[in-house]
C-alpha cells in the first residue's frame, strides 16, 4: 500500500497502530515487575515490533518513517521500563537494559535479508 507520491506514511502509521494495539494487549506482561527486562524484551520484540515491522521490507523508508517508529517504540520502552519521558533517562541504556537494538537497524536488516533472498533465487 503505496501513496500516489510513491511513500509509505499510510502502511508505516498502520504498522505503528498495529504495534500498539499489540503493546495494550500485553501491557500486564510487559510492565510486570515479577518479569525480568530481559524477558520483556524478548516478548517485546517478538511480538510488537515484529508487528510493527512486517512488511517493512518492501517499504520505500524515508527518514521520517524510522522517526515515527523510533518514537513509538521509545514510548513503548519508557512505558515497559517505568521511566517517565521527564525523567530524561537515555534511549540506548533502555534498550541495553531489554536487550533490544535500535528498531532502524531493524528494517535495514529486513530489507538486506530481502534483497538477498531475491539475489540467491536469481542464481
Amino acid at each position: 500500500m503505496l501513496s500516489v507520491d510513491g511513500d509509505a506514511d499510510a502502511p508505516v502509521e498502520a504498522r505503528i497502530r498495529i504495534g500498539w494495539n499489540k503493546f495494550r494487549k500485553l501491557v500486564p506482561l510487559l510492565t510486570n515487575k515479577d518479569v525480568s527486562l530481559i524477558m520483556r524484551g524478548r516478548l517485546y520484540s517478538s511480538c510488537v515490533r515484529s508487528s510493527m515491522l512486517h512488511g517493512s521490507e518492501t517499504w520505500p523508508v524515508r527518514k521520517e518513517n524510522v522517526v515515527a517508529l523510533r518514537r513509538a517504540e521509545m514510548r513503548m520502552v519508557r512505558w515497559m521500563c517505568g521511566i517517565k519521558l521527564k525523567d530524561r533517562f537515555p534511549m540506548k541504556e533502555l534498550r541495553e537494559r531489554l536487550g533490544i537494538d535500535d528498531i532502524a537497524i531493524g528494517i535495514t536488516a529486513e530489507q538486506a535479508a530481502l534483497v538477498w533472498a531475491c539475489a540467491a533465487k536469481r542464481r
